[in-house]
């Protein structure tokens, strides 16, 4: 009997143990972004154990990070009546009431999660810091204050100080950050995600060699450590876009090193929704609607594919697939719908819209410019995406949907693109009233040019071109004095920059001189020989000035 009862307490320590294993490993698969392979481990802890409430908690937390809260909910309910370790289901409980906007009621859940521990039990004090900094609108002072107290009952606990880190980081405390992070690597030189999140840290500052030294540092530590090659990845993308004369090299890179973290990681749809946000972040639209086509195969219900279906046959030429994608998906109020979706629907709509010139469809195209205002209500910053977009028009000569697009961007003058944008709007609408046959000038539009180039002179007063566009939009317009007046002051602010501007623009010189010469023809014979003169300056051969001398003569 005494021999059984040895027996039995082996056993039962045996199976602790093995489960206790099993739960740190479905923990080192979460943390290396490994999240199907953590599911595969939890739910078969999950089935075998169901009092385990560690592994209930843990797999409800990764479907609320993949954005399925109904899943999510059942194993967290479940988690709450384990008899082991219950206290963290309240944890992911709370975060759901989180990001419903509940705070009252998520704390309430916080409490329960945290109530009656013992001194050094700090782990669901971390659990409830993540939940507010994983929440969909982050409280990172409640995650730093949180954190604090585990850290007062442990303070060289590795995992509370990883969490202080990520925490100070969300709150924009750089210094405090690092100050965690290294703390953590004291606590636990093994803590690879620390020595990733240094990295992290130095990407942010945009030290982007510093950034992918450390990264180095980790690879060669352990180079199938999934997580750092998306770092990687992403610094490289935010390199490109600080250095335009190496984006090529700096965006292949990139996109190279993604690939490599989707190698170590997984391909599960979740996996492959990250990559696709990253594609679209690269502007990688053909690698794009491969990926959407292949997680199509995989789940031809997840309403997300419609969004990367959408955005890259839209880049990719394809106007019926990306309009039929994102209209299935704008349309169902549960989806989660961004600001971007409805530029592209707007985008779509304008140029099924615009697909014949000469009978464009209004209603659609109407329909088009009010969803990307949507878009701008949404999210003001969106604008000072607008510029790649309308330049993409201007410069297939789309005149009419660039000046839609860029219409809508200078709605934020706030942007950094104002100016610039200022600018493609009024020559987009100038060559919209002037290219093509049969064209008649829309007075109405041709007044958002005028204003269009005058935003920009009144911020940059040495930017010449505005003055010559706002003359011939004028001209455009029969307003002879405005026309008269903006040609002589694109002649002041080339000549203020000398005789190499001068001969630079010589075409446009004469331009402003001869219309001048014919505003005063009729008015001031004298004035507009003298700028008819100007003209022969330039070219003693002109033959519309010296034409137009002799008659005045």
């Amino acid at each position: 009997m005494k021999n059984l009862k040895i027996f039995l307490f082996a056993l039962v320590a045996g199976t602790t143990i093995a489960n206790a294993q099993t739960v740190a490993d479905a923990k080192s698969a979460i943390d290396a972004e490994q999240y199907e392979k953590a599911k595969s481990l939890l739910k078969t802890i999950n089935a075998n154990e169901p009092q385990n409430g560690t592994a209930a908690f843990l797999l409800g937390n990764i479907y609320l990070s993949q954005n399925v809260a109904d899943s999510a909910k059942i194993y967290f309910d479940r988690g709450t009546s384990a008899s082991d370790n219950s206290r963290l289901s309240y944890v992911g409980l709370g975060q759901l009431e989180l990001d419903k906007g509940n705070t009252a009621a998520a704390e309430a859940h916080f409490a329960n999660a945290t109530k009656g521990l013992k001194k050094k039990d700090i782990e669901p004090y971390i659990y409830v810091a993540r939940a507010y900094m994983q929440a969909e609108k982050p409280n990172y002072k409640s995650a730093i204050a949180t954190l604090n107290k585990a850290l007062a009952a442990k303070p060289n606990d590795a995992q509370a100080l990883l969490a202080l880190g990520d925490a100070y980081y969300g709150d924009k405390n750089q210094n405090e950050a690092y100050a965690a992070y290294r703390s953590a690597l004291q606590a636990d030189n093994t803590l690879i995600r620390a020595k990733v999140q240094q990295g992290v840290l130095l990407k942010g500052a945009r030290a982007f060699n510093e950034a992918v030294k450390s990264f180095n540092d980790v690879i060669a530590t352990n180079p199938n450590y999934g997580p750092v090659y998306r770092e990687l990845a992403e610094t490289y993308y935010l390199w490109a876009n600080n250095d335009p004369a190496k984006y090529n090299e700096h965006i292949k890179t990139a996109l190279s090193f993604y690939e490599k973290y989707m190698n170590l990681t997984d391909r599960s749809l979740t996996s492959r929704m990250r990559h696709a946000d990253f594609l679209i972040l690269a502007r990688d639209y053909k690698a794009l609607e491969v990926e959407a086509n292949k997680m199509k195969e995989l789940d031809n219900v997840n309403p997300r594919i419609y969004r990367y279906l959408g955005y890259s046959a839209y880049e990719n030429g394809n106007v019926d697939v990306a309009l039929s994608s994102l209209t299935k998906f704008t349309s169902t109020p549960t989806n989660k719908i961004i600001a971007r979706d409805y530029v592209y629907l707007g985008l779509a709509k304008i140029k099924k819209a615009s697909e014949d010139p000469a009978k464009i469809d209004r209603t659609m195209y109407d329909q088009g410019i009010d969803d990307m205002k949507k878009a701008v209500e949404m999210d003001l910053a969106i604008t000072e995406e607008l510029n790649e977009i309308g330049k993409k028009a201007y410069e297939q000569k789309q005149f009419q949907q660039a000046a839609a697009i860029f219409e809508i961007a200078v709605s934020n003058p706030k942007s950094r693109n104002y100016l610039i944008d200022n600018f493609y709007l009024g020559n987009s609408i100038y060559y919209a009233n002037t290219l093509g046959e049969g064209v008649k000038a829309d007075p109405i539009q041709l007044q958002k040019a005028d204003t269009a180039f005058g935003n920009v002179i009144t911020a940059s007063p040495a930017t010449h071109d505005a003055y010559i566009f706002r003359a011939r939009t004028n001209r455009l317009m029969d307003n002879d004095a405005a026309m008269a007046q903006y040609y002589d002051q694109y002649i002041k602010a080339v000549s203020e920059k000398g005789t190499e501007e001068i001969a630079a623009n010589k075409a446009k010189m004469i331009e402003a001189y001869n219309n001048i010469g014919a505003h005063y023809a009729n008015t001031d014979k004298a004035k507009a020989i003298e700028y008819l003169n100007n003209t022969l300056s330039l070219d003693p051969s002109n033959a519309y000035a010296l034409d137009a001398i002799k008659a005045l003569k």
